[in-house]
């Protein structure tokens, strides 16, 4: 027999740990190769675990809802022959004594710490010991631990994060503040109360629509969103799709819609106006090397992820037509890994699938620009030939485009849009797929 240690994969970039929130498998169960053992969260992405073998789940070395670190072994797998792959089990469970003891001997210390920290039972915000530790020798108070805006899970304040603000904060005029004992701290604004009646039903927020919230709302406060529109005669895009889906789908076996020509003529306007393809840093503008487009996609949940096509402006429409599929059908499934839905730089939505005309989305940060894309249809229009004048029915579609007006002006933001109809317009109906 041998024993496989199945480890926490890395979960994409920046990503150094995950909690568990289920075990698939119980101990004593038999596993085939690739079948997924138990799920784990990030502040990205849910995703599951498989195993790389076939045998048996002999141990469990983390409980549900457990933070671990990637690299760490979290099961033990007894396999058929072969030689030992992972460490006796015994020595396992022998390190894993140690480290308990280790951890306690860590609560202790932790205990002390909390003891001579600043108290924060007043605050509805978690701060680990180790960040009220640093502010109580720093004489941080908790008004000011308050305002730190927290990289860490669910917005909390890490360790690098008071490290950079004390740095920062040496830097900064020193304000002296007297507080006079008949001085008060400032209430918290609170939301008016939700009254119930007997026909109500509370239904619990999912992990991932109060991150969804909370990432909408940071957004808000973050940028200063302003929107442009344009109408858009897509009609020649229309026949041109009619003519060639079917051919197009036997050939290469992929069904034709709408969005991977949108796309591909978004990834083109992109590289006509650059200066949209940033992120704002504090002052400084970070203009990115490479053109990521986010697609939003809708979850079975109702939710809303976005997974992203890497170096979409490299790629044709076959291949743009395969990467909206391929990530679409993934998130469908739920398949989506943490990769896929990382580095985008510019982000798309498809409103139109819904019904509606229009909209006007919150830009996904740290991005300055979303597209949103409308319904299309059909409309009476005015067409204008040498020969004069005429109305005839046309397919338009109108876009709307928020954008971050602290870097992006109202010329660059209607000049992208102004870009993409003339892309559109000008699609040549006589072309090949």
């Amino acid at each position: 027999m041998a024993r496989y240690e199945l480890k926490l994969p890395k979960m994409g970039e920046s990503v150094a740990e995950a909690t568990i929130t289920s075990w698939v498998k119980e101990v004593g169960e038999t596993i085939d190769i690739d079948d997924t053992v138990v799920e784990v969260a990030t502040d990205k992405v849910d995703s599951e675990v498989p195993s790389e073998v076939d045998g048996t789940l002999i141990e469990i070395l983390f409980d549900k809802d457990t933070v671990v670190q990637v690299g760490q072994t979290i099961a033990i797998i007894e396999t058929e022959g072969g030689e030992t792959i992972s460490s006796d089990v015994t020595t396992k469970k022998s390190e894993v004594k140690a480290a308990v003891v280790e951890v306690e001997k860590t609560i202790e210390g932790v205990k002390e710490t909390i003891s001579s920290s600043i108290d924060t039972s007043s605050s509805e915000r978690f701060y680990s010991p180790l960040v009220k530790s640093i502010a109580q020798t720093e004489g941080i108070s908790l008004e000011e631990l308050e305002t730190l805006k927290g990289t860490g899970k669910e917005g909390r304040v890490t360790k690098t994060d008071i490290l950079s603000y004390i740095k920062d904060r040496g830097n900064q005029p020193q304000t002296a503040v007297v507080r006079t004992k008949e001085e008060k701290p400032k209430a918290k604004v609170q939301t008016a109360p939700v009254t119930l009646s007997g026909e109500d039903e509370i239904i619990e927020m999912s992990r991932m629509g109060k991150l969804i919230s909370k990432h909408m709302v940071d957004s808000i406060q973050t940028s200063a969103h302003v929107q442009s529109f344009i109408e858009i005669d897509v009609t020649n895009i229309v026949n041109w799709r009619n003519k060639v889906k079917n051919a197009y789908q036997k050939r290469e076996g992929e069904k034709l819609t709408f969005t991977p020509i949108f796309m591909q003529a978004v990834a083109q306007t992109i590289k006509k106006h650059p200066m949209i393809n940033i992120s704002l840093d504090g002052d400084k503008i970070i203009k990115r090397g490479n053109v990521n487009l986010g697609m939003a996609a809708a979850l079975p949940d109702g939710n809303l992820i976005v997974p992203v096509i890497k170096n979409a402006d490299q790629l044709s429409l076959v291949g743009m037509t395969k990467q909206v599929n391929g990530l679409a059908g993934r998130a469908r499934a739920n398949k989506l890994k943490p990769d896929d839905i990382q580095g985008g730089t510019y982000t798309v939505t498809n409103v139109g699938s819904f019904g509606s005309i229009t909209g006007t989305p919150i830009i996904n940060q740290p991005q300055v620009a979303i597209l949103a894309l409308g319904a299309i249809v059909k409309k009476p229009a005015v067409i204008e030939t040498p020969e004069g004048d005429f109305i005839g029915i046309r397919h338009r579609m109108i876009v709307s485009h928020s954008y971050d007006h602290r870097v992006v002006n109202g010329a660059l933001g209607g000049m992208f849009i102004k870009t993409l109809k003339d892309i559109l317009e000008s699609w040549d109906v006589n072309q090949d797929f």
